[in-house]
């Protein structure tokens, strides 16, 4: 059995139960807040089921038929960054219409005669073509993702392997009810076969792990086993049109005894921060940012059942998610001892006890395409800030999807390609205020950088935080003006002026900075010049420049806080 969670569970918060049909009338009614407001809890749960749906139309998962015509139209537009989106989705090999299924009897996750490698290229493959289909009409894409789930349902009869055998019937239940969704109207899909695939196969492993955790403590696995076979019991009971397997994954979601609900795979928020502990975070960060995903991809495909599980307990995921951005940013973040017990039921509770004293830094800045429908969601849908969140997706974008982050299966744990489907139509907007002169903002006046106090017109004080110009600056920042698409703030003998990029390998590495923590304040940073690694963007008389730290008055002009 494989170690996790934390013996010491906390209280929880009462929350009432949230059926599919008496929520806040599904995603699309949703009120779209100001910028930065938190919804109300009325806004949340509570509107009496007569004003939801009864019925929740398809497709209805990852994607909804409203999801896939915005994304249609925007592709067809050339609009950006959702043309890179779908540019990368051509790409991908595993897109291709020529893709033939190798469908297996019996799948092995996990021991001898492990084959599961076979499996999940096939599924992505379905799913990837049926996207293609969906937003390009293509018959042929169609016709291959249908071929391929077709093949695999008419075929497969057992998933088996070790414990890792859950692992299996969790991502890659969610992941094939999720291709099937795209496909289920299509007129050579087989879809009650595969169904009974879904429901025969996959949905009694999952329930199984769920119910009693391969024999082992409470505390034993990480949050993700729970959480990936969660996603597949919502997932399979969305396309089977199964009401009660909806609820059951909503009532773990917030129940749950294991490592999967909300309050035990988040066990520590940091209100004043706007942070919280993910489970996993003393773990590794892959396995941190695979449990963004699994989160992200269950809350996701609930809010388009009218169930806001994104919402949850003031957006505890949100703040977790902005915890494993930021830290992978290679910023600090907060850190309280978790501890755990492993080991089967049998012995309990005398054997197995660990503690994680510190977040781990193995795999920090690990990259997996999950970031999009988070940022999607809480700043796209609810106005809700999200800046770690955004920063860490535009610094990915476009994302791709399985096949494009190794060949071994954790490139394909989960679908991607969020870019295209999920990337908020404005996002990246903000202000820069100053620690020591909080009144003033950075803006551009006459061309020239300067701080003053909001002044008109606004957008001379509004920046996008772009990528760094300098090709692979991974973790760096551009500065690049709203109400001058292209101009960049760049410095020039050491004075920071707006000016259009030219093209140039001198301007990249005038206008690109690495963003750091400042020193005085959590909520603040400063930003370092990329080719002078020794001078940091600062003001002084209100003009901004590039200056070496020399003392701590420079600091306090060096530092700003990011404002969306």
């Amino acid at each position: 059995m494989t170690r996790h969670e934390h013996a010491h569970h906390h209280a929880r918060t009462t929350v009432p139960p949230v059926s599919r049909r008496s929520f806040l009338i599904g995603a699309a009614a949703a009120p779209v807040l100001a910028w930065g407001a938190e919804p109300a809890a009325s806004a949340v749960f509570g509107v009496s089921p007569a004003t939801a749906a009864a019925v929740t139309a398809h497709p209805s998962m990852l994607h909804t038929a409203s999801d896939l015509t915005r994304a249609r139209d925007r592709v067809a537009s050339s609009l950006q960054p959702w043309k890179s989106g779908w540019d990368r989705l051509v790409a991908n090999g595993r897109s291709q219409s020529t893709w033939t299924a190798r469908p297996l009897e019996t799948v092995i996750r996990g021991g001898d005669g492990s084959n599961y490698a076979q499996l999940y290229p096939d599924i992505h493959a379905a799913y990837q073509n049926a996207l293609r289909w969906r937003l390009s009409g293509s018959a042929a894409h169609g016709n291959t993702a249908v071929a391929i789930l077709n093949a695999w349902s008419g075929t497969l009869r057992t998933v088996t392997g070790n414990a890792d055998r859950f692992l299996a019937a969790g991502i890659y239940g969610y992941q094939f009810a999720n291709a099937a969704e795209l496909v289920r109207d299509h007129p050579g899909f087989d879809r009650t076969r595969f169904r009974n695939m879904l429901l025969n196969i996959f949905h009694p492993l999952n329930e199984q792990f769920l119910t009693n955790h391969n024999g082992a403590v409470i505390t034993n696995y990480w949050a993700n086993w729970d959480l990936c076979n969660m996603a597949s019991i919502l997932a399979i009971g969305i396309f089977a049109d199964r009401d009660d397997l909806v609820a059951r994954a909503i009532d773990y979601f917030e129940t749950g005894a294991g490592n999967g609900s909300i309050e035990h795979a988040i066990p520590y928020v940091y209100e004043s921060e706007g942070l919280a502990q993910f489970q996993e975070s003393g773990r590794d960060q892959g396995h941190t940012v695979l449990g963004m995903g699994l989160l992200g991809a269950f809350c996701e495909m609930a809010w388009n059942q009218g169930v806001d599980c994104y919402g949850y307990g003031g957006n505890r995921f949100l703040k977790a998610a902005e915890y494993v951005a930021k830290y992978n940013l290679g910023f600090d973040v907060p850190f309280t001892d978790y501890t755990w017990q492993s080991g089967p039921s049998t012995t309990a509770p005398h054997v197995g006890w660990a503690t994680h004293t510190e977040v781990s830094s193995a795999g920090r800045g690990h990259i997996r395409p999950v970031w999009e429908s988070i940022l999607g969601h809480y700043e796209g849908r609810r106005g809700i800030s999200a800046p770690w969140v955004r920063q860490m997706a535009e610094s990915i974008r476009p994302d791709g999807g399985g096949g494009d982050y190794g060949t071994a299966s954790g490139g394909y744990d989960q679908l991607g390609f969020g870019t295209l489907l999920h990337a908020p139509a404005a996002t990246g907007i903000n202000r820069l205020q100053s620690y020591n002169f909080p009144d003033r903002y950075i803006r551009h006046a006459n061309n020239v950088g300067r701080i003053d106090p909001n002044v008109s017109p606004a957008a001379d004080a509004q920046f996008r935080l772009r990528r760094g110009l300098v090709p692979g600056s991974s973790g760096r920042v551009s500065f690049e003006s709203v109400n001058f698409p292209g101009y960049y703030l760049r410095h020039y003998a050491y004075e920071i002026r707006l000016e259009r990029h030219d093209g140039s390998a001198t301007f990249a590495a005038d206008a690109t900075f690495q963003q750091v923590a400042s020193p005085l304040s959590s909520a603040h940073v400063m930003f370092r010049s990329h080719n002078y690694p020794d001078r940091y963007l600062r003001h002084l008389n209100y003009v901004l420049r590039v200056d070496p730290l020399s003392s701590d008055q420079v600091r306090a002009d060096a530092s700003f806080r990011v404002v969306a």
